[in-house]
């Protein structure tokens, strides 16, 4: 089973990139969970999200689990909670932040030794989208990371599912900025 566990703050689309990314992945066949659990509804309060994947159906739905990948899409919560809690000897990290790998290890030395992937989420949503809401990058980010979906079947499945919601321009500045983070994530 496949265990993502992404970290944020309320208002920064960690639920919706998860509720995206479950429906985007059960369109091919696999099953799949996203939830999420808030200490408080407050926009800007730090919250996680969850996914799990499997061919076999989920039993499980505890929020408790022991992650492949953990995605950080705010800068600050890598500083400030315990994003290692619960990690696999071969847990990867994909941290939204303007800093090198090497100099947020330096900062975050509880990371040093493990994989981990950076790039600006916030940065490429300000440029794409307008808004600082960095979940569509880090859909990205975690394509190429993962190598879970090919990026251009993802994009047309994500691509669809913003379709019966939002209009052409705000889907358009979407799959730029999840195809800029595919590119940019190192």
């Amino acid at each position: 089973m496949l265990e993502i566990r992404w970290h944020s703050r309320a208002g920064q689309g960690a639920v919706t990139g998860a509720k995206g990314l479950a429906d985007v992945v059960a369109g091919t066949g696999k099953q799949v969970q996203a939830f999420a659990f808030y200490g408080s509804a407050k926009r800007g309060t730090a919250m996680t999200a969850y996914n799990r994947v499997d061919d076999s159906p989920i039993l499980n739905h505890e929020k408790f689990m022991k992650p492949d990948y953990v995605l950080v899409i705010d800068p600050g919560l890598t500083f400030i909670t315990d994003i290692c809690v619960n990690e696999k000897v071969d847990t990867k990290y994909i941290i939204t932040t303007h800093l090198s790998k090497e100099e947020l290890i330096a900062k975050k030395p509880e990371l040093k030794g493990k994989e981990v992937y950076v790039l600006d989420c916030i940065r490429i949503s300000l440029d794409t989208i307008g808004k600082p809401i960095p979940n569509a990058p880090m859909l990205g980010a975690l394509m190429k990371v993962s190598n879970m979906l090919d990026l251009d079947y993802f994009l047309d499945a994500f691509i669809k599912i913003l379709g019966k919601k939002l209009p052409q321009k705000i889907i358009d500045a979407n799959k730029e900025a999840i195809i800029r983070a595919y590119n940019e994530v190192k």
